[in-house]
């Protein structure tokens, strides 16, 4: 644009008024990069080629429901079905109620059934040995200087052991990770322990579990599989809802919260006050140069002209705060991982997210330039040298 000196000398005419309103947009546009990430990474749980082989059974009414143990017998006789396992929800926390884990009691053939996580043969044989053993995820053993060998005391919420007590230690024999080219926040944020000993510890399960995981054979056919097994248990006291793997996820996260709901909420009122804010500067901003602009179209700059030139001005200063906001997001997901040792598992901000932001800054941009510009476009030349 050959009018683009005269935008940029516009735009940090008062630099202290616009640099504090690239820091609020640079602020508004962290959050955004941050929260979308989270969303992204919910989103795609389940997403792999692993995973679209994997059906989740639950309890129809609510995912806190329980399934008879029996149950698996007739899941593994359906059609397409090659292999079963289960596990239940522990709801483990160390040391302190608020450092919750991601804890499942699962069957022996539990990880038979996910090839992306990677752990060794001697951790598998250790963890079937040890009625005490579990296995963490690298993430969770770093954020908590966990070796093998350790023994680590949980506190359950939700499951008292055989004496009665939420406290519950085990034996770390393992540790895994997930494969490489897998996402790996939530996999190596897990504690596995074993359900035998659970189930023989609390006197609450009674031989139940809390969902089945099949592996089908022929994925197209994976729906047909999905209903006949929830017919096995059709108009029981157990009836079930059959899943994709990622579905079960949504589904599951939605009943606890609805994260895209949380997180548009929140950048709906985040973007809201920063069109207030950003219009206002740029309003001010176009008030404050009536003369000036009134002498542009004096020396023979069209109206046309003008109103560009305002409406450039406003994208411009969005699109400068927004990406230096995403540009920070995108360092400081991955520190913030790494810094807290597993406890957070920001992404980095992917494509489809910078695509979005880009899209968002420009709209903004154009949104809160549009009366200014207007403004400018129709200002008569007299009355703004009057000063009237």
């Amino acid at each position: 644009m050959k009018y683009m000196h005269l935008v940029w000398a516009a735009l940090f005419r008062r630099k202290t008024r616009t640099f504090l309103t690239l820091a609020s947009i640079m602020a508004a546009f962290l959050l955004f990069g941050l929260l979308d990430g989270i969303r992204t990474t919910f989103s795609q749980l389940g997403q792999n080629a692993d995973g679209a082989q994997r059906l989740q059974t639950g309890s129809k009414l609510s995912f806190i429901e329980t399934l008879p143990l029996s149950l698996r017998t007739r899941i593994v006789q359906v059609d397409n079905i090659e292999a079963v396992t289960w596990a239940n929800w522990f709801g483990g926390a160390y040391q302190n109620p608020r450092n919750q884990i991601f804890s499942f009691a699962v069957a022996d053939n539990y990880l038979d059934l996910y090839p992306e996580i990677e752990v060794s043969a001697e951790a598998r044989d250790a963890f079937a040995r040890t009625r005490t053993g579990a296995l963490v995820g690298q993430a969770l053993a770093n954020r908590f200087d966990w070796k093998v060998g350790d023994r680590v005391p949980l506190q359950s919420t939700i499951f008292p052991n055989a004496d009665g007590t939420l406290n519950w230690e085990f034996e770390i024999v393992g540790i895994f990770r997930a494969r490489d080219g897998e996402e790996s926040g939530f996999t190596d944020g897990l504690f596995l322990l074993r359900y035998d000993y659970f189930a023989e510890s609390t006197p609450y399960v009674d031989g139940d579990v809390g969902w089945y995981v099949s592996r089908v054979r022929d994925v197209r056919q994976a729906d047909a599989a999905a209903k006949a097994i929830d017919a096995l248990s059709a108009n029981s006291p157990n009836e079930t809802k059959t899943m994709t793997e990622q579905a079960a996820f949504a589904s599951q996260l939605k009943q606890m919260a609805d994260i895209g709901l949380i997180v548009g909420s929140i950048m709906g009122a985040v973007f809201f006050t920063l069109l207030l804010l950003t219009g206002n500067t740029m309003a001010q901003a176009v008030r404050e140069r009536t003369s000036e602009l009134a002498v542009l179209k004096t020396i023979g700059f069209s109206s046309t002209s003008v109103l560009l030139m305002v409406l450039a001005e406003s994208v411009l200063l969005v699109v400068l705060g927004g990406v230096l906001g995403l540009g920070l997001a995108a360092i400081a997901g991955p520190a913030l991982g790494q810094g807290s040792g597993g406890v957070l598992n920001l992404p980095p901000v992917g494509l489809e997210s910078w695509l979005l932001g880009l899209g968002l800054m420009v709209a903004i941009g154009l949104l809160v330039g549009a009366l200014p510009a207007l403004r400018g476009m129709r200002l008569n030349i007299v009355d703004a040298l009057a000063g009237r």
